[in-house]
């Protein structure tokens, strides 16, 4: 009996590999989860898990305890409704717009995270638009390319009037700029505060502040917020604009300016992270050293703080949170479901290594 080569799977008369034989062979495919499997686990009927995933006004016969069982059971088996056809019922899309004032900002990464988680489990893609107007918003909610806008921390020349019939959030901007839509706000206001207060309790009796030159609500909540803090505590000032679009190397450029004064404060606050890290390079330019010769505070908490020698203490402005919110609130439009006042998410202030007495 001739001996049959081990690595040669075993065939049957007509040339095809036998039942039993496993060599050469792939594993099958994983199947994909259906909507059986998450009524299975979520303990209720397949139709419970359509009218859970409907996208209709059907879907609110559901208790808000169901709904919430069921996306949790979708999350955990990875199963993603198929949209297509719902979405073709409903002549929606399947995506909503982010749009947010500059792609390079990294706190608005924060913020398309957040969006990202939530969206998700609504069945909704992301699309994320920067150096938009109001024509252009308008224009894409009327095109029928997007469910819905989220619309974050908007310059004023960027607000328009949309139309009336457009499902559209608000996210860190005025809560006026459109009573008939929600609004998720951050505490930015309360995050200045304490920024300048905790200089304040380190003794620092002139502190340095660089503003953000955007006319937005955001700025010029954190202005005011800063100059009612600094009076209330009785603090001299010195101020400098800094065009945050420009990035790093303008903040740098104006950062240098402050440190040439002769009158240069000993702290300094900056509207966002990335002008902090401009500071830095300014001060080691002249020789200065953080927190020894200036103490620095930020504002966003993106990732670049943690990685600043020394890391930089600053002022955390939940950005993810933020994007969940806005991104619940504008699925709760596009189901039609009431959407309630979302308080101010709070900020907080995380002390790193920056910040040293006066």
């Amino acid at each position: 009996m001739p001996a049959t080569d081990p690595g040669t799977p075993a065939t049957d008369p007509a040339g095809t590999p036998s039942a039993g034989s496993t060599a050469g062979t792939w594993p099958p495919p994983a199947r994909r989860p259906t909507g059986r499997d998450v009524a299975r686990l979520a303990g209720v009927s397949q139709a419970t898990v359509s009218l859970v995933f409907s996208g209709s006004e059907a879907g609110r016969r559901v208790s808000e305890a169901t709904r919430e069982r069921v996306r949790q059971a979708a999350d955990s088996l990875g199963y993603r409704p198929q949209a297509a056809g719902r979405q073709l019922r409903l002549g929606r899309s399947g995506m909503i717009m982010l749009a947010v004032p500059n792609l390079q900002g990294p706190f608005f990464g924060r913020v398309l995270q957040g969006v990202h988680q939530e969206a998700g489990r609504h069945g909704l893609a992301v699309v994320v638009s920067s150096g938009w107007g109001s024509a252009t918003l308008t224009e894409a909610a009327t095109a029928g390319r997007f469910d819905g806008l989220l619309i974050c921390s908007p310059d004023d020349s960027q607000l328009g009037e949309l139309p009336p019939d457009t499902p559209a959030v608000f996210l860190d901007a005025d809560p006026g700029t459109d009573r008939a839509r929600p609004t998720v706000e951050l505490d930015v206001a309360g995050g200045m505060r304490a920024a300048v207060e905790h200089l304040a309790a380190l003794g620092h009796r002139r502190i340095g502040h660089l503003r953000s030159t955007h006319a937005a609500y955001t700025f010029r909540r954190r202005q005011a917020a800063f100059e009612q803090a600094v009076r209330e505590l009785g603090l001299e000032v010195v101020e400098l604009g800094v065009s945050l679009n420009d990035g790093h190397a303008a903040a740098r450029i104006v950062a240098g300016q402050l440190l040439e004064r002769a009158d240069r404060p000993r702290a300094v606050v900056c509207d966002d992270d990335v002008v902090a890290s401009g500071v830095y390079q300014a001060a080691a330019e002249r020789g200065l050293r953080v927190p020894d010769d200036l103490s620095v505070v930020g504002m966003d908490n993106v990732t670049v703080a943690a990685l600043l020698a020394p890391p930089l203490t600053t002022v955390d402005l939940p950005g993810e949170e933020l994007g969940r919110a806005g991104a619940a609130a504008l699925a709760g439009l596009l189901h039609g479901e009431p959407v309630p006042p979302v308080p101010p998410l709070a900020t907080s202030l995380v002390l790193r290594s920056s910040t040293a007495p006066a």
